[in-house]
Parts: C-alpha cells; structure tokens; sequence
C-alpha cells in the first residue's frame, strides 16, 4: 500500500513538473513571436535607392576592341565609295583611301590615345601620310576632315592634328551610357565604364533625397 501510495505521488511531481515546462515554453516562444522590433520606415512594394542607375566596369583585350570598331565601321561605310581600317597596335593605326583630284590615295595614320577625363577620348596625331605625296600634317588632315567619312561622334581637328572620339556621345540602342576608363595599348589594358539607367531595364525607383 505504501509503494503504491509513494509511486502515486512520484507519478504527479513528474506531471506537474511536465505540465509547468510545457508552459514556460509556450510563455517564451509567445514572446519572441510578439516582441516589438524595429522596422524601416519603408511603404509596402517600395524600394527606395539613392541613385537612378548602376555602373559597371569591362575590360577588353585590343583584338576584341578592334574586332568591334571595324565590325562598326563597316556597316557604317557600306554605302560609301570609301572604306578604310582601324588597327589597334602600339598605337592606333589608321589605314585607307582618300579621294584627291580624280583619283584615290592611300592613307596612313597613327594616333596616340588620350583619355580624357569626362571618358571621352583624343586621338594625337603621331605620323600621317597620303600616298607618295609630301603635304603638311595639317594639310592632310584637312582632306581627311573633307573627304574621310566619319561618325557624327567623331571630330578631326586639322589645327591641332588630332581627332576627338567623343565616346561618351555614342548613340547606343539600349540607351547605355559608355565612356572609357583607360586605354593602355602598350599594355593591352582597356577598360570601358557602362552606365545603366534603372529605367532602361523598366526598373522603376522611389528616389530618396
């Protein structure tokens, strides 16, 4: 009778005890589920950003960059009587046709790239020749600003016997921004900042000021 008495109560400490463990969980994890926390102030389906646009760096190699510009020059010169070529060396190398009196001579220019800061681009003049003809540089570089097609980008500057590339001005299709980071030919080293606007992707932002 005393066993079965001391068996009893050992059977309600150990439910007691149970019972109180269970509650005291069920206590914690209450709280933790409703504790306060701090939240952003930010509405629903709203994203707020400080910039409307992102900006990426790419690196080339002069065979891919040369690849592109005549790959561009061609289908920019198809129509016309005159073609010429860009070699990207040590420097750049400028090679083609131009139109003088009744015929056609051969050009040859080489040109040192200079970045300029807003990453546009100057293309200093070197050595230039037309044909077997012996003009001044600035003569020559007047019948290429006359004669030689360009884009409506790009500016030959006979007075300072130089070009200017305004990269930055490129109209690209997917209305990305370009502009050039560094040009180390010598180094195959080239580098091109891509800027792309938020809403070009259809990204629509919530500025914050």
């Amino acid at each position: 009778m005393k066993r079965s008495n001391r068996n009893k109560n050992k059977w309600k400490r150990s439910f007691f005890t149970l019972l109180i463990l269970n509650i005291i969980i069920v206590i914690i994890i209450t709280s933790l589920i409703f504790w306060p926390v701090d939240r952003p102030n930010m509405s629903i389906g709203e994203h707020q950003v400080t910039q409307d646009s992102s900006e990426f760096v790419i690196r080339t190699t002069k065979k891919n960059l040369n690849e592109l510009i005549n790959a561009y020059m061609y289908e920019y010169l198809k129509d016309s009587n005159h073609q010429y070529r860009v070699s990207l060396e040590e420097d750049v190398h400028i090679v083609g046709d131009i139109p003088v009196f009744s015929t056609t001579v051969p050009l040859s220019i080489r040109l040192e790239p200079i970045v300029q800061e807003n990453g546009d681009v100057v293309l200093k003049q070197k050595s230039i020749s037309l044909g077997l003809m012996e003009l001044p540089n600035k003569k020559i570089m007047e019948y290429m600003n006359k004669y030689l097609p360009v884009p409506k980008w790009v500016t030959i500057n006979p007075d300072d016997e130089e070009i200017y590339v305004a990269v930055t001005k490129m109209d690209i299709k997917s209305n990305f921004q370009v502009s050039v980071e560094n040009m180390d030919l010598e180094g195959n080293n080239l580098a091109f900042k891509i800027k792309v606007p938020y809403e070009t992707l259809g990204i629509e932002t919530f500025l914050r000021k």
